[in-house]
């Protein structure tokens, strides 16, 4: 396999943010092997999908790709639950639907939690990097326990900003957070989180799959030390290239 293709679908555009952590991912994990990882673009669909069987069923028209991300955020809820409309979605597909293995991405709350973590990447994002005014961000115990990220997140990007008045309500608080992901430089900190640990497993035993089928060779594949061993990956399919 000369690249390995990866495609994610996830709720709306915003949700690009996760592109980066994707990639960082597949670096590590396949270190010999190139591998890009494009965002699942809906609107070039005739009709838009509403139904998580339909956005998949599209993806999969508009993409052909080795491993699919599925991204939902648990929005404060189980995640077992949008783990359960994945796994109930791609079991309803249709017959003989070209399917590759899929592997879930289930922030708890929402994506934004992630980019609680780097606060250089904040003040990068928000268009001051040498500023020094103090920035409160949570710590890795709390983050996915804030209830409202998206929110924090903001609020600390205006703060890093240090804009007043008039300047302070034309920040562009959507784009700053577009810009944080871009602005990391290692997402290493996110492995002390548990839906960004069952992410990488989840990964890890999709990636096994691969090897298995001859499509990868082990020695390309950087599996850290105990994900390979035991990991419950959400890949279940026969890929066909």
């Amino acid at each position: 396999m000369a690249v390995i293709e990866c495609a994610l679908l996830s709720e709306g555009s915003s949700d690009k943010v996760l592109l980066p952590m994707l990639e960082w991912l597949m670096r590590k994990h396949t270190p010999q092997t190139p591998s890009s990882v494009e965002w699942v673009d809906l609107l070039r669909c005739p009709r838009k999908p509403s139904t998580m069987i339909e956005k998949i069923t599209a993806a999969l028209d508009l993409y052909r790709c080795h491993i699919l991300f599925v991204h939902r955020d648990s929005d404060g809820s189980d995640p077992e639950n949008r783990y359960g409309e994945i796994r109930d979605a791609i079991a309803s597909l249709p017959h003989g639907s070209r399917l590759p293995p899929y592997v879930c991405v289930v922030p708890i709350r929402m994506t934004e939690a992630w980019l609680l973590t780097d606060e250089a990447a904040i003040r990068n994002a928000a268009g001051n990097p040498n500023g020094t005014v103090p920035l409160t961000l949570p710590s890795l115990q709390r983050i996915e326990t804030i209830p409202d990220p998206k929110e924090k997140l903001n609020d600390l990007l205006r703060i890093a900003s240090q804009l007043h008045g008039r300047r302070l309500k034309r920040f562009n608080d959507s784009l700053c957070v577009q810009r944080v992901a871009g602005c990391m430089n290692d997402f290493q900190k996110l492995r002390a989180l548990s839906a960004f640990q069952r992410l990488e497993s989840d990964l890890s035993a999709t990636l096994r799959q691969l090897e298995q089928q001859g499509l990868l060779g082990s020695e390309n594949i950087g599996f850290m030390q105990g994900l390979s061993e035991g990991a419950t990956g959400s890949s279940q399919f026969t890929i066909k290239i």
